[in-house]
């Protein structure tokens, strides 16, 4: 029997607490930047249900900024009614993780409705994820494979398993009892063909890999306790003390078998040969700097176009990466890493050594105890755009989204729904802002219906004299009053087995509105004047960009009506919520107005890309489409001259030109509510504040309706 060497045991025990004291909030700000995406809603709480981050999604769900949303916890979010349920219930959804539980929320523009939460417990000590979802949509997405489950474990630095949380137990089949102190190995596939050892040995050159590149990601089969094997996609990152010394590792490993299967069958699908394989998650690791990347792995190098010698000799540089006009969108994740840790993922564009562009989704997060400050995950997104093209039929290809420029998660969203209700004949209601593209969300709708080989009529319900309204809906009859020399076919008539829009559907009189509602559910109505009564098939879509629930309060709008359009809501994010779509938008339009006025502007520079974004755009695509016009009419040259001193001055006045800071302060919030049409939710979200918070500095200054 071998003596077992005290001082051996005594470093053993050490290097295991440390790991168990420092690696678990490395492997959450590791799971925070790997597996998060902008579009799920999703928090990461503890077990008093406190939020230590929050996703894109999620904040637009609750309709809070994410800043809010961190630091607060779930029973603030909900409507009153519901606390006391969600308080009730917490411990129960964190013992069996899989129940789910309804509570109400308002939404954005103030409108309450329910939200499901289901919980993953303990995917590290003390922190559990929180999936959100919206019942009452039809177009709920499912939660992700990413949300399902992964398993994130502790290694020392001979591969030996420290610390193993729930979601390995979940995904493995083992209890911690089972692993702890056993070499990794034991969950790898032994390979009947290789010789013996050769399973230690890949663990080795894993580890080793890891070790002195700070980081490894690897893709092959893995076993789980009853012996069957899936496909994992693993990244290791290795841990060190304040003294550079290594200690062991943090892994997150994530079961991407659908992937893989959906993988292979697109190779053999293709007859041109097979499709390069990319990993999910290129891995590059950054610099405090935040630019230069003094490593990166052989996925990324191949990625970006560069060699392992540039890299060697530094010409690989962050800056260089980014085209200008991305820079604000890196710059303000960079703020946020620093602020929370890691980033929301935004999807963006990657300037390739050969000058060649391709579209990525990029996540950061500050990584305390790796070797290098900055991890960056870089997503091949073409990957996904092959996917999705292959897995539609040559010919059904995805249309009617022609004039929706924009690849943002808000966007992605609007476009799904708009998938799932145009094949119906349900009738929409797009609500939000002036200028946010609700009519083209109709056209939309209309392109992708049964329906689209007929008539799209539309009409702003705004810009008829209320006396005329009613004759262009429904037409009237030779002699119905003074003046009706000849009968007149009306909007309802003309959209007949069409689609009808009704555009700002708010301005509608109270006195109209009962014969609109009847005509919808009887599908039938009467010219003015006439009697005899007329079948019509419609297909209704309306718009508006009124609060409609504070009309129906202040008796302005109906609620039969209201109830009656509101079957299928989809609301249009405003300009503000989705800045990464701004270079895309302002490329669009650039090339619009250049072709229609004879002019070729190939160029627009970094600065007025920068103001561009940086612009919060109250009036939406349709202020940035005149904005971009004026610029092209200024432009004599290639390069685009746009007037940027005029945003740049609004901004000011936004902020100056009051005596005392209250009145700065007052001026702004009033300004805010009447773009947000007094809806006290959307305008919270505006300045970044809790709705309760604004509430409460309305009373302090002083602030009513009538202000507004």
């Amino acid at each position: 029997m071998t003596a077992t060497n005290p001082n051996t045991e005594k470093r053993h025990v050490e290097v295991s607490n440390w790991l168990l004291e420092n690696g678990p909030g490395e492997l959450e700000l590791l799971f925070r930047a790997v597996v998060y995406q902008p579009g799920a809603p999703v928090l990461i709480v503890d077990n008093e249900g406190k939020s230590h981050d929050a996703s894109g999604g999620a904040a637009r769900l609750l309709g809070l900024p994410r800043k809010d949303l961190i630091g607060g916890k779930i029973g603030e979010f909900v409507d009153e009614g519901s606390k006391t349920q969600l308080s009730e219930s917490w411990r129960t959804l964190l013992d069996q993780g899989s129940d789910e539980l309804t509570v109400q929320i308002s939404d954005p523009n103030g409108e309450p409705h329910e939200v499901e939460l289901s919980v993953k417990p303990n995917v590290l000590p003390v922190r559990h994820v929180v999936a959100l979802q919206n019942p009452l949509l039809p177009t709920r997405e499912p939660i992700p494979s990413w949300a399902q489950d992964y398993a994130l474990y502790l290694l020392d630095a001979e591969g030996l398993i420290v610390a193993w949380y729930a979601g390995a137990e979940r995904i493995y089949g083992y209890k911690a009892s089972a692993v702890l102190g056993k070499s990794v190995s034991c969950l790898y596939q032994e390979d009947p063909d290789q010789t013996e050892g050769a399973v230690n040995a890949e663990l080795q050159q894993e580890l080793k890999r890891a070790a002195s590149g700070g980081h490894f990601g690897a893709e092959n089969w893995r076993l789980r306790k009853d012996d069957s094997r899936f496909w994992a996609n693993s990244i290791t990152m290795s841990l060190r003390d304040e003294h550079g010394e290594l200690q062991g590792f943090a892994r997150i490993v994530r079961d991407f078998s659908d992937r893989h299967a959906k993988d292979e069958k697109l190779r053999k699908s293709r007859a041109h040969g097979p499709v390069p394989h990319s990993q999910s998650a290129v891995v590059c690791v950054a610099s405090c700097e935040f630019d230069q990347v003094p490593e990166a792995n052989d996925a990324f190098l191949d990625l970006a176009g560069y060699t392992r010698d540039d890299l060697a000799e530094g010409r690989l540089r962050w800056s260089e990466l980014t085209p200008a006009e991305y820079v604000p969108l890196d710059d303000l994740a960079h703020e946020e890493s620093l602020r929370f840790g890691a980033c929301t993922p935004y999807e963006k564009e990657m300037m390739r050594k050969d000058g060649t562009r391709v579209p990525v989704l990029v996540a950061s997060a500050v990584m305390r105890l790796s070797p290098f400050r900055w991890i960056t995950f870089v997503q091949d997104l073409r990957e996904r755009d092959r996917l999705e093209a292959v897995r539609e039929p040559e010919g059904e290809k995805r249309t009617g989204f022609e004039e929706m420029i924009g690849g943002s998660a808000p966007l992605q969203r609007v476009m799904r729904q708009i998938e799932v209700v145009a094949p119906t004949d349900a009738t929409v209601l797009v609500l939000g802002e002036t200028g946010t593209g609700k009519e083209l969300v109709a056209r939309a709708i209309h392109r992708l219906s049964p329906r689209n080989k007929q008539a799209f009529v539309t009409l702003n319900c705004a810009a008829i004299p209320t006396g005329l309204l009613e004759s262009e809906l429904f037409g009237y009859e030779r002699g119905a009053f003074t003046g009706a020399l000849s009968q007149k076919i009306g909007r309802f008539e003309m959209a007949h087995r069409g689609t009808l829009f009704l555009d700002e559907v708010g301005d509608i009189p109270i006195d109209l509105q009962p014969k609109l509602l009847r005509a919808l559910q009887e599908k039938s109505f009467e010219r003015l004047g006439g009697t005899r009564t007329i079948p019509i098939d419609v297909r209704l879509v309306a718009a508006t960009n009124r609060n409609l629930t504070q009309m129906m309060g202040d008796k302005l709008f109906r609620s039969d009506l209201y109830y009656r359009l509101r079957v299928f809501p989809i609301t249009t994010p405003p300009l503000r919520d989705r800045p990464e779509d701004i270079p895309k938008l302002v490329r669009h339009f650039v090339a619009k107005y250049s072709e229609k006025m004879g002019r070729q502007i190939d160029k627009i520079p970094a600065e007025t890309m920068q103001a561009l974004m940086a612009w919060q755009w109250p009036g939406n695509i349709r202020e940035l489409e005149n904005f971009i016009e004026r610029s092209v009419i200024l432009s004599s040259g290639p390069s685009l001259r746009a007037p940027v001193s005029e945003i740049k001055e609004d901004a000011v006045k936004t902020t100056g030109g009051s005596s005392t800071l209250e009145q700065v302060e007052r001026d702004h919030i009033i300004k805010i509510l009447r773009e947000s049409k007094g809806v006290v939710t959307m305008a919270a979200t505006r300045l970044s504040l809790h709705r309760t918070t604004l509430n409460a500095m309305m009373r302090k200054l002083g602030i009513t309706r009538q202000d507004i």
